[in-house]
């Protein structure tokens, strides 16, 4: 009660200027690292072949582009959150979790094997799930299962006994949705990785979505909030760590801003190096782990909401996935009918499709962000986010079989 009391007195004079010069030091150092790295990693790609040859189907570029933008990427992110921990922070706000730290490690290493040496599918699963079970250990995102079940069954407590041995409903749903989010992230980022500055545009985008949540989560949090985390937390990190992710969150967001908008520089139109696996893997589960920490207080809703700024590789993916299968195909099967292919053929061009998604995905930013405003006013229901959220890709997933009834009727004419 004491460390939430003084907590309480130490926020209360935060304002978002403040905030934003707080964190804009994390921004600016990996801006700069990855900007200047870039040119770095392009060269070694180079000098060791790891490069993107062109092909006429779904490979627009016309000379091989080097892989491994992943890299220079990386080391923007680290430098941001090294840059992070050296903030003086209010003492409630908690650091950025280790756990985030080895999560990165240990998805761009999958991501740079597949890239020099393409690795089996089952072994990049396994680099995801690895980098899960950290944030599931470290409880990030663990919480968004706690409230899922107390809205929709009245308790959170959900467990029961097996031969003696007992088993925590919440705590296993928990470590479920951190897995399928962290998977699904990766992968969707993976697939929309498919023209120049189009996935590394799309991310600063969601990082200024997810970064004006944080901004409003931490401005009203509340000496209640502060207490509650402080007692669900174990000892020892409270005593050391504080209480609150809404720092880590605003400072993860800074950095993700930073170091893509360094990375665009080289990767827009025409791009010089590509993300390759390394930096689509990495940016999935970066933004995945920023929405999971969203949950921290139980808010699920805010959990969707992050999710809805996350909207245009979701919606992508539920695309890709729902056509293939109704025309009969594998959901991993390649093809040229991604929405950015779509409008590639609509636009013409390369920049004005990659822009043409930047607003789609502005759209997204601008509802997910809309909903936890509305939200923190309470102006809206927790089940009206639950049926916003499953009535907007509900309705891609909807558009998605549509597409591949044509394109199957269209292959047998």
């Amino acid at each position: 009660m004491i460390i939430a009391t003084t907590a309480a007195l130490s926020i209360g004079d935060l304002t978002v200027r403040g905030l934003m010069s707080m964190f804009l030091p994390v921004l600016v150092v990996a801006w700069a690292v990855t900007l200047l790295s870039t040119p770095l990693i392009r060269a070694f790609a180079l000098e060791i072949g790891v490069v993107d040859h062109p092909n006429e189907t779904r490979k627009i570029h016309h000379k091989p582009i080097a892989y491994l933008g992943g890299v220079a990427l990386f080391f923007g992110l680290i430098a941001g959150i090294a840059v992070s921990y050296a903030i003086d922070m209010p003492s409630v706000f908690r650091p950025i979790p280790i756990a985030v730290v080895l999560g990165m490690i240990a998805i761009t290493a999958t991501g740079v094997g597949d890239d020099v040496w393409g690795l089996d599918p089952r072994f990049k699963i396994m680099g995801q799930l690895v980098a899960a079970a950290g944030l599931s250990l470290f409880g990030i995102g663990t919480q968004t299962a706690a409230a899922f079940l107390a809205y929709f069954f009245g308790t959170s407590d959900l467990s029961f006994e097996v031969v003696g041995i007992a088993i925590n409903v919440t705590e296993w749903v928990g470590v479920g949705i951190v897995a399928v989010l962290v998977l699904g992230g990766c992968n969707a980022s993976n697939l929309i990785d498919g023209l120049d500055g189009l996935l590394s545009g799309t991310t600063s985008i969601i990082g200024v979505g997810l970064l004006l949540i944080s901004l409003l989560m931490a401005l009203h949090l509340t000496s209640a909030d502060l207490e509650w985390l402080e007692q669900s937390l174990p000892t020892s990190v409270v005593a050391t760590d504080g209480v609150s992710l809404a720092g880590a969150r605003i400072a993860l967001c800074m950095a993700l801003i930073g170091a893509t908008l360094g990375f665009l520089a080289h990767n827009f139109n025409p791009a010089t190096i590509f993300l390759g696996d390394a930096g689509s893997l990495l940016i999935g589960y970066f933004c995945v782990t920023i929405i999971l920490m969203l949950g921290e207080l139980g808010q699920t809703h805010f959990v969707l909401a992050g999710l809805i700024v996350f909207g245009l590789p979701i919606v992508d993916t539920i695309l890709a996935i729902t056509r293939r299968k109704v025309q009969g195909l594998n959901a991993s099967d390649p093809d040229a009918n991604h929405l950015h292919h779509i409008l590639k053929r609509q636009l013409g061009t390369v920049k004005l499709a990659v822009l043409g998604m930047w607003a789609i995905e502005t759209i997204f930013m601008a509802i997910g962000v809309a909903i936890v405003a509305i939200s923190i006013a309470g102006e809206v229901r927790v089940m009206v986010v639950y049926l916003l959220f499953i009535l907007i890709f509900g309705t891609v997933a909807i558009a998605g079989a549509m597409m591949g009834r044509r394109a199957a009727r269209k292959s047998k004419s």
